[in-house]
């Protein structure tokens, strides 16, 4: 049960349901990420136990999440039929799990959650690192390359419209599949009908942020433009903001925020062989938390370090909300 809630985690979801629809969502895709991805779930949960984590948090599955992206990005762009790549992704999700305390401490700081950060820190350092070593990188496989401007063209027709929709929430797990994505929706609507309609909202904002700057319809279609639009949809109307019309408004400026930068991370990232990953949704996130401290309509009280300059105090930190998850099981 535990484990199956760190798969949910990813989106934010405290349901053992909703994680085993994911975990066969991953499975019917290709059974090697669903392996990697619960077997990821599984080591960073065990790590965190063994560690003493706190037992509500090994419970809800917090200490899963993490570890689970971790192990499906070693698969996703290493080869997952090698021993190595196995043995990585293990090491991986054992340090991940170091890297959430030390990222989740600091973070407390501010009164923020932790999100997907570690995954990205270590993820990305993995992939960059990886060409160095000759028994992890495989053979012919591509590796850093220089950005190039958007080409080929932008017309969606409906079947791409389609397509893009659930690809946008199949993308959270790396996986293509239209049909892998129908199915985590099917997952999101099982533990939270709110949480399944506000990621349906964040993918349609991605599809026409992205169509609106002229992405070309290719990518569009492949859900690599608005699969971080649904984790920030999700993280701002409902999880870390209360759910109501104000918040859905500002949780779909934040979904075009992420599609926005998505592919400047995408240039940044790429010369040296990284990801963006989903540092988009990371850093829209938190940068739009911190903004809702002086939005009283958004947050629904005013927060007092608004009404005065310099930093916020910790004690004002301190008070704000903190992190939830939505949905039980």
């Amino acid at each position: 049960m535990f484990v199956l809630r760190g798969v949910a985690q990813v989106v934010f979801l405290d349901s053992a349901w909703a994680g085993a629809v994911f975990g066969l969502a991953l499975l019917t895709a290709d059974w090697r990420y669903g392996t990697y991805a619960v077997g990821g779930a599984v080591l960073g949960t065990g790590t965190a136990h063994l560690l003493g984590v706190a037992l509500d948090r090994v419970r809800a599955g917090l200490e899963g999440f993490n570890s689970c992206l971790t192990a499906l990005c070693c698969a996703v762009f290493l080869d997952p039929g090698r021993l190595s790549t196995a043995l990585l992704a293990a090491a991986a999700c054992v340090v991940v799990t170091v890297v959430a305390a030390a990222v989740v401490r600091l973070l407390h700081l501010w009164a923020l959650p932790a999100l997907t950060s570690p995954y990205c820190l270590l993820a990305g350092a993995i992939t960059v690192a990886a060409p160095a070593f000759g028994r992890i990188w495989p053979q012919g496989a591509a590796g850093a390359a220089l950005p190039h401007a958007a080409s080929g063209s932008t017309v969606l027709a409906p079947a791409d419209v389609v397509a893009a929709f659930f690809r946008n929430v199949a993308q959270v797990f790396f996986l293509n599949q239209w049909h892998a994505g129908a199915l985590l929706l099917a997952g999101l609507f099982l533990a939270s009908r709110s949480a399944g309609w506000v990621a349906c909202a964040g993918s349609a904002t991605g599809i026409l942020t992205a169509w609106a700057l002229g992405v070309p319809a290719a990518r569009i279609t492949d859900g690599t433009m608005g699969y971080n639009a649904v984790l920030v949809a999700l993280a701002l109307c409902g999880v870390f903001l209360s759910p109501t019309a104000a918040t859905l408004l500002y949780a779909l400026l934040g979904a075009a925020t992420a599609t926005t930068i998505t592919p400047a991370l995408a240039h940044l990232l790429t010369p040296s062989g990284g990801h963006p990953l989903t540092w988009p949704f990371v850093l829209t996130t938190l940068g739009f938390l911190l903004a809702a401290r002086s939005f009283p309509r958004v947050t629904g009280r005013q927060d007092p370090a608004a009404e005065r300059p310099g930093p916020p105090t910790r004690s004002a930190a301190a008070g704000q909300p903190q992190a939830g998850r939505i949905g039980s099981g």
